[in-house]
């Protein structure tokens, strides 16, 4: 059942004791007057809908302690003993001086029930709803745009480990699956196979026979009814015994000299992905996708995805539940065509740097020396020859550039210009002419960086690395970290509670 703080002070109540050791205007002092108003007992009763049992720690003592460890970045076990040692903790949550806390499990348990209830990122809303109060955001038109890579918590495998993972974990949790008999290695030791490492013969007899262990395990355990967890062990075990390897013509399984698309980097955690920051170098994590109103720093809206995933793409979740008519900054990661499209759905002004256009031939012509007439779906070169524009957007000049003077600037093909345009192509011609004409540049310029700022915020004091695993539960640390930063941002800002949420600095 649901706990309740005791609105009576104890006879060693650290508030009433210590409460000018906390300096004013931090979180820790604005949470020790406001909690309760912050984070109110009926906004966590869905958590504990039984009356029977044990009280659970109040809520708003651990929504509060959530905040603070996420404003800290502290493990579990750190924000637990912060607790039970430290001043300041406890006066924020109201606790008396002898007060040992609670252990650091209950962090875990608060989170699993926040993940898996209808409203997960509660506390970000609570913060949020303090933000709609106070006005902050009001006549606040703009929003920035960005992510940041965050690391993961795991290592990365090689092919080898992660074939040999994915196979004991079958083995652990398939009915079954212990009873047969596979060859490649010893699974229930804990090591690596003990061959000659440095010798390119034994490490691809080790990868086919390993491969085909996965592959007999696979098919002897195909049609039996099978629970949820052993369904994704075997669908984690199809996936990577293939995702990295190809079939010589004799049957024999080796390493594929490529990088399979989404490749999955870890059994531990198959959620992280590889993430390039340039063309030589590349991260392994997850990223945080920010919205962030840029005069306050205050973000508006944050999401997690595998460090893979587009940053155009999830820029329509982002602004998913803004208000229309916005003025969107960000830059050219942004900038497909479906994304301005949506914006602009939306009444929203771009300000989004354009895609670099790729020149076929080194200091020729690009897409806009062309001129094309949507409406007719005809295009026309530099020398004044119009083509029609197929359903699938090809437009195909052929035969036409035999004898052109301006062919070699054109194509380096020997039959003619060929080429496609984007079903959103008169919006990426659109950002690229106000970008020339330098429309809203000075906007840009000015509030676009500083994005930078919240981001640095977020990734401060250690955070760079996420603490779990998975997007949910990576998505809900992210919500609250970001929680706690907005906190002391209105804290700074002179956020009070004088019978409704206002800011006295503004």
């Amino acid at each position: 059942m649901q706990g309740h703080s005791d609105s009576n002070r104890e006879l060693l109540d650290a508030a009433a004791l210590c409460r000018q050791l906390v300096p004013p205007g931090s979180v820790e002092a604005f949470l020790a007057d406001h909690r309760s108003d912050l984070f109110p007992d009926e906004m966590f009763e869905d958590l504990f809908p039984s009356r029977r049992g044990r009280p659970s720690v109040p809520a708003d003592v651990v929504a509060s302690v959530m905040v603070l460890q996420a404003l800290e970045g502290l493990s579990d076990r750190d924000a637990a003993r912060a607790l039970r040692d430290r001043i300041s903790w406890k006066v924020a949550c109201g606790l008396a001086l002898d007060d040992e806390g609670f252990d650091f499990s209950v962090l875990t348990y608060w989170r699993t029930r926040l993940r898996s209830s209808k409203q997960p990122e509660r506390i970000f809303d609570a913060v949020r709803a303090v933000i709609d109060a106070t006005g902050v955001l009001k006549g606040k038109t703009r929003r920035a745009l960005d992510s940041t890579l965050l690391d993961d918590a795991v290592a990365t495998q090689d092919t080898v480990t992660q074939v040999i993972s994915a196979i004991r974990r079958v083995r652990r949790v398939v009915p079954g699956a212990l009873e047969i008999t596979l060859g490649a290695h010893d699974y229930e030791s804990s090591g690596k196979p003990l061959i000659a490492w440095d010798d390119p013969v034994a490490k691809a007899a080790l990868v086919d026979a390993l491969v085909n262990d996965a592959l007999d395990l696979l098919a002897s355990l195909e049609g039996r009814e099978i629970d949820d967890e052993a369904t994704a062990a075997l669908g984690l075990l199809a996936l990577v015994a293939g995702q990295d390897v190809e079939q010589d013509s004799d049957g024999t399984w080796r390493i594929a000299q490529r990088v399979a698309p989404d490749r999955v980097i870890s059994t531990v955690d198959p959620q992280t992905r590889h993430m390039h920051k340039s063309r030589s170098e590349y991260r392994d994590g997850y990223k945080a996708h920010i919205a962030v109103e840029p005069e306050t720093g205050l973000v508006t809206s944050a999401i997690l995805t595998p460090a893979n995933v587009s940053d155009a793409k999830t820029a329509l979740d982002l602004m998913a539940a803004e208000p229309d008519r916005l003025e969107v900054l960000a830059d050219s990661a942004y900038g497909s065509g479906e994304t301005r499209a949506h914006l602009r759905a939306h009444g929203h002004r771009q300000l989004i740097k354009p895609l670099p256009l790729r020149r076929v031939v080194p200091g020729g012509f690009c897409r806009d020396d062309f001129a094309v007439d949507h409406q007719a779906r005809t295009m026309t070169c530099p020398a004044g020859i119009t083509v029609p524009i197929a359903p699938k957007g090809q437009a195909t000049f052929g035969a036409k550039c035999t004898g052109c003077a301006f062919r070699d600037r054109c194509t380096t093909s020997h039959r003619g210009l060929k080429t496609m345009i984007h079903s959103h192509d008169d919006e990426l011609t659109a950002a690229r002419r106000q970008w020339r004409e330098q429309d809203g540049l000075e906007d840009y310029r000015r509030w676009r960086p500083m994005v930078e700022r919240s981001i640095a915020w977020l990734v401060a004091n250690g955070n760079r690395r996420v603490r779990f695993r998975g997007v949910a539960r990576n998505q809900l640390g992210l919500s609250h970290r970001i929680a706690a930063i907005n906190l002391r941002r209105l804290v700074n800002l002179g956020l009070v509670n004088d019978g409704g949420w206002q800011l006295r600095a503004i």
